[in-house]
């Protein structure tokens, strides 16, 4: 067949023992049927949404077998495991379903694909797919930008267009954090910005120095910092953080409190003026209808 997925992304967090799944699935908006399928139909997976036509799936690591049933339960994952820095993911579905399995070969980032059986009409179809192990990587930064010119929100588009053209990893996600607006010290709209890759284990500790040459080369602001967190999900403390620095003024110490008890390396770029809105942006990052509301429009603040 012609058609095929566009791109298939595994991030593992092996201490959480889970694997998110990214597919750029073949049609324009992708398939709302695949995501409600695979997640009542598969026992390994936790959360499953679409954002456009990218389909996400974390599952845990492990085999289920799947009660597949026409309609119903028509397709889903029953098998994702890691070896020798490769992600395997065995499909199971019922006729379109069980073609749908076969149409991960020829996505980018696709290792192989094994037919396990082939399926189309009324019967079952299964394939194996593997991929390169990747790893989540989310950075935030602020104050990029003076009163006069700049914007952080296209300055970090930027970066992740050239993190992907370094083959550094894929950009996945550009999240704009609205922060406190009575915050004296802003520029204009108070926002910081967190990005999303996924990487190869080899480039996870690179990528912040690769991301702080170019800030250091393009940024307007002598205040400008980065904040690095490296896991697939912000702790329930960060995302509080983040709700906080919309609220109202917090300290720079809270910010650099929250950043030791994630593991998140803090990295001033030019000064400390944008610590509080880098680590602000990382726990919303993956908040993404949170991210831009204003406090007032949030219930729980």
């Amino acid at each position: 067949m012609s058609i095929h997925y566009k791109r298939i992304i595994a991030m593992v967090d092996d201490a959480l023992n889970l694997v998110e799944l990214v597919e750029e699935h073949p049609c324009p908006n992708g398939s709302e049927w695949v995501i409600y399928q695979y997640k009542r139909t598969s026992p390994l997976i936790l959360s499953a949404w679409r954002e456009g036509n990218k389909h996400h799936f974390v599952s845990k690591i492990g085999k289920e077998k799947l009660n597949l049933v026409p309609s119903l339960s028509a397709a889903g994952i029953e098998e994702v495991y890691v070896e020798d820095n490769k992600v395997h993911i065995v499909y199971a579905g019922l006729a379109g379903g069980g073609v749908g399995t076969e149409l991960r070969k020829g996505a980018e980032n696709v290792l192989e694909v094994k037919v396990l059986e082939r399926g189309g009409g009324s019967k079952l179809g299964r394939a194996e797919v593997i991929t390169p192990k990747m790893e989540k990587v989310i950075v935030g930064i602020d104050d990029t930008d003076t009163k006069e010119e700049g914007a952080t929100w296209v300055l970090a588009h930027e970066i992740g267009l050239e993190v992907e053209r370094k083959n550094l990893g894929y950009y996945l996600d550009h999240t704009i954090v609205q922060l406190y607006p009575g915050n004296p010290n802003k520029t204009q709209n108070c926002v910081s910005i967190a990005l999303s890759f996924a990487v190869y284990p080899e480039y996870k500790y690179k990528l912040d120095r690769f991301i702080k040459k170019i800030l250091e080369k393009k940024s307007l602001s002598d205040e400008t910092a980065m904040a690095v967190y490296y896991g697939l999900f912000p702790s329930k403390s960060m995302k509080l953080f983040a709700l906080k620095a919309k609220k109202e003024m917090v300290k720079l110490e809270e910010a650099k409190s929250i950043a030791l008890r994630n593991n998140i390396k803090i990295v001033p770029v030019k000064g400390e003026g944008g610590i509080i809105g880098a680590v602000s942006a990382l726990g919303l990052a993956e908040h993404h209808s949170l991210a831009p509301k204003l406090c007032e429009d949030i219930d729980i603040l």
